[in-house]
């Protein structure tokens, strides 16, 4: 039977990583193996007491059912003190509150929950490839803005006073910034959310790189008048190595929440108890536990500069965030010309930047969730063996 696919994924492609870790993974059975320093899924271990926290629940015979939709009281109960900890308020844990399995699913439902066919959706450009993907998915209009220029920290706001915001319905804010680990100002914040009053869409703030190589963490529901056109994602995934756990939450109006879990809950059956409990655990934990991260991954920061050095590559100082943003050297056509050339001739593999829209095709990314010594060596393969155009 010839069956096709539905329209809704005519412009929709398979996930660049899904295809790029099937190739890595034949690279590896026919030769040494590739260093892979493209892919930002944590590879430090989450604390102990998650981990028992976990198989404790787990090893609980009524833990294994159903779990209610809104998550356990308990852990929303965490989520809003974790906010009070690090942002300095406290969302209602009982309206303003919706544990995700994992952020991006929070993007997906978010974008079945409120948008239709003929909606504008802008999305950054260089930016995390789910937000337009999920907006064409319920199809909607993508259309991009521009970060400010390189070594500023502000979104280029001019073109933005002039666009028609007719059809708008949904911006989406990433800080840090994935992939260029730009930090947004409180003035970034304070203009985004005048524009959202002013043409009346609904802003999302997407923050899981919060707590990672930052001292002073910002929250978009920080800036006046945020609550009342704003979402904000969260996710444990970075700042506590759950990556694998699919942990978030969503922060919002009860009545957008109320939106966003009618998809959920036609999606989903609850999660699972122990990882609820075991994520209680993780939001609690002392500040040394976030310090030791950090710590790591700024030794390991520090090998990737030196990386990016003997690639000659140039890269603006003071990105935040689990990932090194870096403009290619010449005479390399783009990042992926010169991501192939470094995978083919010493088995080190970077993400190329126009993965993340066209604004990166001159870019190349690089994570720092590898350790240092694995860092250490792919500076060794660099710098014994000069890469060169295909």
């Amino acid at each position: 039977m010839y069956l096709k696919e539905a329209h809704r994924l005519q412009n929709i492609r398979e996930y660049y990583f899904a295809q790029k870790l099937k190739e890595i993974a034949r690279l590896n059975l026919e030769g040494p193996p590739v260093i892979n320093l493209g892919i930002g899924s944590p590879d430090l271990p989450p604390h102990p007491d998650v981990i028992a926290a976990l198989c404790q629940s787990a090893r609980l015979p009524q833990n294994h059912g159903y779990q209610p939709y809104r998550g356990l009281a308990a852990l929303r109960q965490a989520m809003a003190a974790s906010m009070q900890r690090w942002y300095g308020f406290s969302p209602d844990p009982d309206t303003e509150i919706l544990p995700l399995m994992g952020s991006k699913e929070g993007i997906f439902h978010i974008s079945m929950a409120f948008l239709n066919p003929g909606d504008v959706v802008l999305v950054p450009n260089p930016g995390y490839p789910a937000y337009a993907a999920t907006a064409q998915l319920a199809g909607a209009e993508v259309k991009t803005y521009s970060l400010g220029e390189e070594g500023t920290t502000t979104t280029h706001f001019d073109p933005l006073q002039a666009m028609n915001w007719e059809r708008v319905k949904m911006v989406w804010l990433n800080f840090p910034h994935m992939p260029t680990g730009r930090l947004a100002t409180a003035q970034d914040f304070e203009r985004w959310v005048s524009l959202a009053h002013q043409h009346q869409f609904l802003l999302i703030h997407d923050n899981p790189y919060a707590l990672i190589l930052q001292d002073r963490p910002r929250s978009l529901w920080q800036t006046e008048g945020a609550r009342e056109v704003s979402l904000e994602l969260h996710s444990l995934s970075k700042s506590h190595n759950l990556a694998g756990w699919r942990l978030g939450w969503l922060t919002g109006q009860a009545k957008w929440l109320d939106s966003v879990l009618k998809v959920k809950s036609n999606q989903d059956s609850g999660m699972f108890k122990a990882l609820q409990e075991a994520a209680i655990v993780a939001l609690g934990l002392p500040d040394d536990w976030y310090k030791e991260l950090n710590h790591q991954y700024l030794q390991r920061k520090q090998v990737a500069e030196q990386l990016l050095k003997a690639l000659g590559c140039q890269w603006l100082p003071h990105q935040k965030g689990m990932f090194l943003w870096a403009r290619i050297p010449s005479p390399f056509a783009d990042g992926f010309a010169f991501s192939e050339a470094l995978l083919e001739q010493n088995r080190v593999f970077l993400t190329p930047g126009g993965v993340f829209g066209a604004a990166g095709q001159e870019h190349i990314r690089l994570s720092l969730c590898a350790e240092r010594r694995v860092l250490e060596e792919a500076l060794e393969r660099v710098s014994k063996n000069k890469i060169t155009k295909l």
